[in-house]
């Protein structure tokens, strides 16, 4: 599936395809947790889906908080 995401730290939109099928997703915006709806997923993907966030921003947010 393709998502399109506005990245919550950087406002820069970005698209990704992820495998996740229209039932994991229904079950996920219904109020399952992101975790339970897509289990399969990594972290980094999940982050994706929920936040816009990239694992390159991510890291580079910690970084400069430690």
């Amino acid at each position: 599936m393709q998502f399109i995401r506005k990245s919550m730290l950087s406002g820069v939109t970005r698209s990704r395809d992820i495998d996740v099928t229209e039932e994991e997703y229904d079950r996920w915006r219904s109020g399952v947790l992101i975790q339970r709806a897509m289990p399969h997923l990594s972290d980094v993907d999940r982050e994706f889906i929920m936040t816009g966030i990239t694992e390159e921003e991510w890291n580079a947010e910690m970084k400069e908080e430690v």
